[in-house]
């Protein structure tokens, strides 16, 4: 790899880590295990950059992502696993403004219970805004197994009292939307 290549990647690297963490942070529901997702899907990027710098190196980059994440989770162990809430008191005790967070947080939870390929899914259809045929072509599998994993894990979180609470807001949500909104903002 020559200086030109070596400095488009570093490039790329800065430009795209923050959307690559957004994404990981989602897949992995832990800060440390996200960074060392979007790091490893890096490293594998650089090996082949050359290549693919003239290519798509977003939807290689995301492809990669995935791809590790689903790799890792096919692991047998995972070491401990870290909770980001801790139920020592009834989360439906939070009214006002903190109300607003506290449904985003139900919701990423809820997320995290989806089985995993589900949760892909739902992630890549709805917080990465990618087509159904892309997140087939990401994932490996046909477009009906990418509809039917986001209808069966839209219908999951639609049952949760935060999506019921919006819709009832804001009228009933188009089919298949909604599921993100500003829920997964960082």
């Amino acid at each position: 790899m020559n200086a030109t290549e070596e400095e488009d990647f570093a490039e790329f690297a800065r430009a795209r880590w923050t959307p690559l963490m957004r994404l990981a942070r989602t897949l992995a529901l832990d800060e440390a295990r996200a960074e060392d997702l979007v790091q490893e899907a890096l490293i594998r990027m650089w090996r082949v950059w050359p290549r693919v710098r003239l290519e798509h190196p977003d939807a290689y980059a995301r492809r990669t992502l995935v791809n590790v994440a689903m790799s890792w989770r096919r692991r047998k162990w995972w070491g401990e696993t870290a909770v980001a809430y801790i139920a020592d008191r009834p989360r439906d005790a939070v009214e006002g403004p903190a109300a607003a967070t506290a449904d985003r947080d139900l919701l990423r939870r809820a997320v995290a219970q989806l089985p995993y390929k589900q949760r892909i899914v739902v992630l890549l259809r709805y917080v990465e805004d990618l087509s159904e045929q892309q997140v087939a072509e990401l994932m490996g599998c046909s477009a009906g197994t990418v509809k039917s994993q986001a209808s069966r894990g839209l219908a999951r979180l639609r049952k949760l009292p935060a999506f019921a609470r919006a819709e009832a807001e804001d009228g009933p949500a188009p089919r298949g939307a909604r599921a993100h909104g500003s829920a997964f903002a960082n």
